[in-house]
């Protein structure tokens, strides 16, 4: 499951744009993903809940919270989805947290849904009826259940075939351009496998920290390079430091896998279309500005890899094979990632634009969106980076037995921003950096085109 939290300060309800358009009453229905729609006894109770914080309610008591909150499993008798109403912070603070399973939909689509939640100001002109979401379908009995279970495994045989021809045909594919680009092409089979690179625990942790985003914006222009470059330097930065610190030597370059969406403008299936890519941290390379340059080059490579991969359609593994036998997969590779000492990438680091304006719920200001991401075999760390307004909120989700300390390493994210930041704009050069607010003005919906998103792998505001 994945969610994420934010802090807010007081503040209706309201009307945002999605795919060019306001959303109202009439439009709801077509962005919720309508298999939130037919649980038969659904009761509000069992989703939405109520609980506080202990004193003094700051940020590590919210993020122990949330974590506890994250390793709990969703009940399968029910649909996939909560929220918790997080009181107790200081300063009067409210907070949301809202988990949604990663089978019921991905970050993108999570982002629709989400956005129904939020409003442009704190007290909107009119306040939209409660639409009515009707859906014909009856939820399936076990009787139609277990006949599905078995028409999946008859067909079994058959998905593996045609998984196997997809495979074969987009190795040929390729084929070519491994030739020409030799090993480069390939990922880096010496990825150094580090302490949190191990097996996962049914336990969850959560730190945070915030970066000015002006400031990011001025390093990444400064480079020319994309902040997605600068968000692994920083990341991959943090890791070495926080690894060093705790007794580790690295020998070799880490790596992180970056999530890419797959999904189209015009795609409206609630269901996962991610794609990923490894890039390099470039960790051998101890000047921040090459390390940085260097990063920069292996995405772009690794970008063209995933597009010449993806000209050839493949299904994704988990429309082929039942879960058990997929969860069987990912721990061998996980054991055969111990045995070998190495493996395909460190963590996870994800990148995601936030709105670039003021947002509430229910009245109260938004002030921050820590996402809390899922973990992937042998991964016990992963980095979701969101910029809403003028700040960049980095959630850190961990595994506590593979990472004890997240809060050190959020000092360390700190840290590696502020040498790269001295390293490319000079020392000192925060100070006449101004944070543009504009940003947070309200936008006009008939000037305005494109797509307002709020924060992937599951947004979540606060209220």
């Amino acid at each position: 499951a994945y969610g994420s939290v934010s802090g807010v300060g007081k503040g209706g309800t309201g009307t945002l744009s999605v795919d060019g358009k306001v959303v109202d009453t009439k439009d709801m229905k077509n962005t919720i993903p309508s298999i939130l729609q037919w649980d038969e006894s659904f009761d509000i109770a069992r989703h939405v809940h109520r609980i506080a914080v202990p004193s003094p309610g700051g940020m590590r008591e919210l993020a122990a919270l949330c974590g506890y909150l994250h390793e709990q499993k969703l009940d399968r008798d029910r649909p996939l989805w909560e929220i918790w109403l997080v009181e107790g912070l200081e300063d009067g603070k409210v907070a949301l947290y809202m988990k949604t399973h990663h089978a019921l939909m991905d970050g993108m689509k999570g982002n629709d849904l989400s956005v129904v939640l939020c409003d442009l100001e704190p007290e909107p002109a009119t306040v939209p009826a409660t639409p009515e979401l009707k859906d014909d379908r009856s939820a399936p009995s076990g009787i139609g259940r277990t006949l599905e279970g078995l028409g999946n495994l008859i067909g079994l045989p058959g998905r593996v075939a045609s998984y196997g021809l997809q495979a074969i045909r987009r190795g040929a594919s390729m084929l070519p351009y491994v030739i020409e680009q030799g090993t480069g092409a390939l990922p880096s089979p010496s990825v150094p496998r580090l302490r949190f690179n191990g097996e996962l625990s049914r336990h969850r942790g959560f730190a945070c920290t915030s970066l000015r985003l002006d400031e990011v914006k001025a390093v990444k222009d400064a480079a020319g390079v994309k902040l997605n470059d600068v968000a692994i330097e920083i990341c991959g930065t943090a890791m070495k430091k926080y690894s060093e610190r705790n007794g580790e030597s690295i020998h070799g370059s880490l790596a992180v896998s970056c999530p890419v969406s797959t999904r189209t403008a015009a795609d409206k299936e609630a269901a996962n279309k991610v794609a990923s890519m490894v890039v390099s941290c470039a960790s051998d390379v101890s000047d921040p500005v090459k390390r940085l340059e260097a990063i920069h080059q292996s995405s772009v490579h690794a970008k063209e890899v995933l597009t010449r991969a993806r000209r050839t359609p493949i299904q994704s593994i988990g429309e082929v094979f039942p879960p058990s036998i997929v969860n069987l997969g990912f721990r061998a590779l996980g054991s055969l990632a111990e045995y070998a000492g190495t493996v395909p990438a460190n963590a996870v680091v994800s990148n995601v634009p936030g709105p670039p304006l003021q947002l509430y719920i229910a009245g109260a200001r938004v002030q921050r969106v820590f996402p809390i991401s899922v973990l992937a075999t042998t991964q016990g760390l992963n980095f979701t980076l969101v910029s809403f307004l003028d700040r960049l909120d980095v959630g850190i989700t961990i595994d506590p037995e593979l990472v004890p300390d997240p809060w050190e390493l959020a000092a360390c994210v700190d840290e590696a921003f502020a040498e790269l930041r001295d390293a490319v704009l000079g020392p000192g050069a925060s100070r006449g950096l101004e944070v543009d607010r504009s940003a947070g003005k309200r936008p006009s919906h008939r000037k305005r085109a494109g797509r307002v998103v709020l924060p992937e792998p599951r947004s979540i505001a606060a209220a």
